[in-house]
């Protein structure tokens, strides 16, 4: 196994990157990232900023003869995705991304890796320490808790950024450029369940949901790959309904913006019930898998038994869960009138768990539309109140909606015909970039979002290009080089 990134070229931006890769960096606990971004800053003699909510603000000025230009802002965030696969012993607060290559390709060993999004921060990174590349006034804003809320983004004051072009370096696909995204919000659902006993002469399962891709939940909804919730839920609802199977307690998914790829659940049913069980799990695990088997095709069910749980869920909420999380949205929901094969509007069920005598379940909303992105939060809502769940909504952020006149968009187009020889594509992407919530609030900006090839964000099999980081780098120095006059 090759870990040697300092190898590839481009040298400084992998340094950086390997550097990123060593330091626990998950969403909500960003105090390590931050501190060792904010050292960095001030031993190069910048000035550095860490606002009250935790982002970290660089600034550099401009190189001899460019102090005409307009003033860039590089943006990045912070925090990474915390997925593992479930046989590795490891903890994302304490233990250092095993990144290693992998051909053409650097990913990493049962973990995400976190190019999403320490390409574009290691890219500011590398940008600051260099004094070598022409730049006009430069400004480096790392934001935390993209990958959760977007709370870095959403309490940026204004006024602490000079800059009149954000560069977001938070896109995933080399060769595109990013005017637009979908907004986003999250619909909190909660069952209260009457723990009752477990009656004698019944067997206990352990049910495991397992082997599927997951991936990010905006950028892979599209590819139609299983969702370990519905997948799980559809052989508790045919036991509920067929073998008096009763519910312990239910681990399925772990973030709202990963489509959840493993689940698990402890039930009881009667001793006499059990052939017939094991055939109704094993008739879903055909049918799964075929219906998968071009898209997800390393599904698993199996059913282990295990030790009697003290209680089960009360059969009246059961029933109401195991209906309401069949009927739930998921998926793409409305794809872009305008814009062929762009999803407009999806929803993921992301999250189902049991806390004490409560089951919680998480869904992401996204669209480009707002109006329909709150529209089917409704619909999502709705379908579980009315089951007897308590349902609310957090975390609502906007879309960013594209401006096909963007001045930086028109050079950038240009330098990368002049550099490598084609107009690079122009598109929006179906995920929740920072942009449109930071561009509420410096309303002056001209925004455009680019970046390295990364595939699978969002789950272990996270991995980025290496030739593709080579010529984002490239980019981004000519960019710098040719950035508009003010």
């Amino acid at each position: 196994m090759n870990t040697d990134l300092k190898s590839l070229n481009p040298k400084a931006l992998w340094k950086h990157f390997e550097s990123l890769t060593k330091i626990p960096r998950p969403s909500k606990k960003e105090e390590k990232i931050i501190q060792f971004v904010k050292e960095f800053g001030e031993n190069l003699g910048l000035e550095t900023i860490v606002d009250e909510i935790g982002n970290v603000i660089i600034k550099k000025p401009a190189t001899p003869g460019m102090e005409d230009r307009k003033g860039i802002i590089l943006q990045g965030h912070l925090d990474m995705v915390p997925q593992k696969n479930s046989d590795l012993d490891f903890n994302f607060d304490t233990d250092p991304i095993e990144a290693y290559i992998d051909g053409e390709w650097v990913t990493a060993n049962g973990t995400t890796l976190g190019a999403d999004n320490g390409m574009g921060v290691a890219a500011a990174m590398a940008v600051l320490e260099d004094d070598s590349i022409e730049h006009g006034p430069i400004e480096a804003l790392c934001t935390i808790d993209e990958e959760t809320g977007m709370t870095g983004a959403i309490n940026l004051k204004p006024g602490l950024l000079d800059g009149e072009i954000l560069i977001n370096l938070d896109s995933e696909d080399e060769g595109e450029l990013y005017i637009g995204c979908a907004g986003g919000v999250d619909t909190n659902i909660k069952y209260k369940t009457e723990p009752g006993p477990v009656v004698l002469g019944k067997k206990s399962f352990l049910i495991t949901v397992k082997g599927l891709k997951g991936g990010h939940s905006g950028l892979d909804i599209h590819l139609g790959r299983g969702n370990a919730c519905l997948i799980l839920n559809k052989i508790l609802m045919g036991g509920t309904e067929n073998f008096d199977l009763q519910i312990a307690e239910i681990n399925a998914g772990s973030l709202r913006n990963a489509i959840p790829r493993e689940a698990t659940a402890k039930v009881i049913l009667p001793e006499d019930s059990e052939t017939e069980f094991m055939n109704l799990l094993n008739e879903i695990e055909s049918s799964e898998k075929e219906t998968l088997k071009d898209i997800d095709p390393g599904l698993e069910i199996s059913a282990e038994e295990v030790r009697r749980p003290p209680s089960v869920f009360d059969r009246k909420t059961q029933r109401r869960f195991v209906s309401s999380v069949a009927n739930c949205p998921n998926g793409v929901l409305a794809w872009d009138a305008n814009i062929p094969g762009v999803v407009e509007t999806s929803s993921n069920l992301a999250i189902i768990k049991t806390v004490g005598d409560w089951i919680e379940i998480s869904c992401l909303t996204r669209s480009a539309v707002d109006s329909e992105r709150d529209e089917f939060a409704k619909k999502i809502a709705d379908n579980f109140r009315e089951n007897g769940a308590e349902a609310s909504h957090a975390g609502a952020y906007p879309g960013w909606k594209p401006n096909v006149n963007s001045n930086i968009l028109e050079t950038m187009k240009e330098v990368y015909k002049n550099r490598f020889g084609k107009i690079p594509e122009v598109k929006v992407i179906h995920a929740g970039l920072e942009c449109g919530i930071l561009g509420a609030t410096y309303t002056n900006w001209d925004m455009i979002s680019f970046g390295p090839t990364i595939r699978s964000p969002h789950s272990p099999d996270e991995k980025v290009n290496i030739a593709t980081v080579q010529k984002f780098w490239d980019f981004l120095l000519e960019t710098l080089k040719h950035a508009p006059k003010k």
